[in-house]
């Protein structure tokens, strides 16, 4: 089978979605299947390395930090991906590349499958700060930009939810994302771990609650810091670690010393992808209060690591999370207050919630995700759906 994958982004490496397409990738390339990825270089050059296509792309931060879009429309490598002919085409971004996925479907007269990866509202904010506004334009825009999709692929049942009330008529698969697993098994010494957590100044009977990801305002990390603040009040070898980088470190740092908890709250900045499960594994606790994930990876990739969770309620944790086995999730203030009282006093239930979470996480391994997807293409290919 050949498959082509199209894509806004796929330099920025420590991006979920392209954490996904890369699984996705090596996963169909380890089973026979040929490969192209069509996506934006990071500058003005176009080229090609390896199976990607890179075309040549302009900035648009005023939208969004690592927007890029396109500015030609590349005939010479539309030309030479309809000449490969491929099979199917699975599109990852309803955006610019969608267009480019049009363009193929309509030469090559294959279908277009489609991940719907991002829930659009809260990011929407950043261009119409009205929110009735922004979720009007995302159901008029979604159900016309994805009316020629064969199927789309929804990573969760919250986000198949959301597109069957935009109306989208085309048939819709749930398939979580799957991640590789290998990485998050490797477990650090001791002795690396206690390094680490003395580059930070972390003693060994601190509890750390961490949260890794990109620091925008869509994570609702105010949040984070704004309970961590009361519940330090009463604990007081808590310690709030966030790994990564964003828009809203300076306003997340400023909320952190206008709290009097400056000195209990570590931002280490962008990690090497490769050493993620290192910062997860100095953790205790992992705790978000996102409600715009699809999916969310760090989600998995917590309790892969062995760490206990305690997250905002959402759809997406529905079978991630099991109240009182291996975290909890919250609706309140009190409820999280209370919850994170039992995780913090109680380290045997830690230990004991720790194994659960390794439990769980095993079913998200992205060999899984691999066989769901291609069942996918068949179906369409056959005409299933």
């Amino acid at each position: 089978m050949k498959v082509l994958i199209t894509t806004d982004n796929y330099y920025t490496k420590t991006n979920g979605v392209v954490t996904s397409i890369n699984n996705l990738y090596s996963e169909l390339i380890k089973r026979g299947h040929e490969v192209r990825i069509l996506t934006f270089s990071k500058d003005v050059h176009k080229h090609i390395e390896g199976d990607v296509y890179y075309l040549r792309s302009l900035p648009l931060e005023f939208i969004y930090p690592g927007v890029r879009s396109p500015y030609s429309v590349s005939p010479e490598t539309i030309k030479d991906i309809v000449k490969w002919k491929p099979d199917i085409i699975h599109s990852q971004c309803e955006f610019f590349s969608y267009a480019f996925a049009l363009k193929v479907h309509k030469k090559c007269k294959c279908p277009i499958v489609h991940t719907y990866h991002t829930l659009y509202e809260d990011y929407l904010t950043y261009l119409f700060p009205e929110k009735n506004f922004s979720a009007r334009f995302l159901k008029r825009f979604m159900k016309r930009r994805l009316r020629k999709a064969a199927t789309i692929i929804a990573p969760t049942n919250k986000v198949k939810s959301v597109l069957s009330g935009y109306g989208i008529s085309a048939n819709i698969d749930v398939i979580p994302s799957g991640i590789n697993l290998s990485q998050h098994k490797n477990r650090i010494s001791a002795e690396e771990r206690r390094a680490i957590r003395n580059k930070y100044s972390i003693s060994d009977s601190d509890v750390v609650m961490m949260n890794l990801g990109r620091l925008g305002g869509e994570k609702n990390l105010d949040e984070v810091i704004t309970y961590f603040a009361s519940a330090s009040k009463d604990y007081p070898q808590l310690k709030l670690m966030l790994v990564g980088g964003g828009p809203a470190k300076e306003s997340l740092e400023a909320l952190s010393r206008k709290l009097g908890i400056s000195n209990r709250v570590i931002f280490t900045g962008m990690v090497k992808p490769d050493e993620v499960q290192k910062y997860y594994q100095c953790g205790d606790i992992f705790t978000s209060a996102s409600t715009s994930e699809t999916q969310g990876l760090t989600y998995i990739e917590a309790p892969a690591n062995g760490l206990p969770l305690l997250c905002r309620m959402d759809p997406v944790l529905e079978e991630l999370v099991i109240n009182g086995k291996n975290g909890y999730t919250y609706g309140t203030k009190e409820e999280y207050l209370n919850s994170l009282g039992l995780m913090v006093e109680d380290k045997i239930w830690r230990e004991n919630a720790s194994k659960e979470s390794l439990r769980i996480s095993s079913s998200y391994d992205k060999e899984f995700f691999g066989e769901k997807i291609i069942e996918c293409y068949k179906k369409v290919l056959n005409k299933i759906v």
